[in-house]
Parts: structure tokens; C-alpha cells; sequence
């Protein structure tokens, strides 16, 4: 059965939070990796589920990358997107960035590409529907997820 594709822009999520004591290790006033990862696993998850149209698990996180700290009353901005699809599985992009409220100042801080698998009602990967760039920076995200996935596969020992 094919499926009608769908865009990329129909997957995209943001959410928006502000760092609260508890997300930080006190000290410095600097956030948890391990809150931020959480997030991420939520807004990614929720992209990937609004691309499935149905539910959606994590397989890995691929890659995760810290850039610059996010403190104590920062607004944080998560934005993520389907960037590929593939036969049950789908790459996830998460762009994270911090402002300041008082200045509104943006900073890029975190960056992460998850993998997702689609389910059906049994709790069993199933067939998802393919992506379509429509702007030229959509259709280099598909591509790039294309190679992230070569390489994942290869670092596995296993063939696409």
C-alpha cells in the first residue's frame, strides 16, 4: 500500500519553556543535559507523530550536541521537523535555542537527530508515508538525513 506523501513543514513543532530552579544543578544555575534531552524526545516525538498520524517510539538518538549552557531563566525555544523518511522509520531534526528575557537575545545551544519508528495498534513498526521538500533547504534536509542514515547503517554492519 502507498501512502500519500506529506510536506515537511507538516511535521514541523515547537514548543516553548523557561528554566526553573528544578531544571538546573543549582550551583551555577546551569540547566540538566538530561532535561533538555527529555524535551527534545518530546518535540521530536511529536513531529514524528503529526508526520505518522498515529503513534511513534524513540529508537535512538543519533546525535546530540551541547553548544553553549542554558541558564536559569532562559525561554526556551525547541523546534524540530521530520528531515527523511524511510520504510517504518523516520529522522527527526531538533534545533534548541535559549533567550534572554530581558534582552531577547537568541543563542544556539543544542542540536539533535533522533530516529522514530511508526506503530500500528499492536505495537508493530508500519509502512509511513514519504516526505516531499517544498523549498530548496527542505529538499538538502532530506538528503542529509538520507546520508545520516547510510552512515548509521554502516557503523551498524547493516545494508539499507
Amino acid at each position: 500500500m502507498t501512502l500519500p506523501s506529506r510536506t515537511i513543514a507538516a511535521s514541523r513543532t515547537e514548543m516553548t519553556e523557561l528554566i526553573m530552579p528544578t531544571h538546573t544543578n543549582g550551583a551555577r544555575g546551569v540547566m540538566f543535559g538530561g532535561v533538555i534531552m527529555q524535551w527534545i524526545d518530546i518535540c521530536g516525538g511529536i513531529a514524528a507523530m503529526k508526520h505518522a498520524m498515529g503513534d511513534c517510539v524513540t529508537a535512538s538518538i543519533d546525535r546530540l550536541d551541547f553548544l553553549q549552557p542554558i541558564f536559569l531563566g532562559d525561554i526556551v525555544v525547541l523546534k524540530a521537523q521530520v528531515n527523511g523518511t524511510f520504510k517504518s522509520s523516520m529522522e527527526v531534526g531538533c534545533r534548541v535555542e535559549a533567550l534572554n528575557r530581558y534582552t531577547g537575545a537568541s543563542r544556539y545551544t543544542t542540536k539533535a537527530y533522533l530516529t522514530f519508528v511508526a506503530m500500528d495498534e499492536h505495537g508493530r513498526p508500519r509502512e509511513l508515508a514519504s516526505i516531499v521538500g517544498e523549498t530548496e533547504d527542505d529538499k538538502q534536509h532530506i538528503l542529509d538525513a538520507q546520508h545520516r542514515r547510510d552512515e548509521r547503517l554502516r557503523l551498524a554492519g547493516r545494508k539499507r
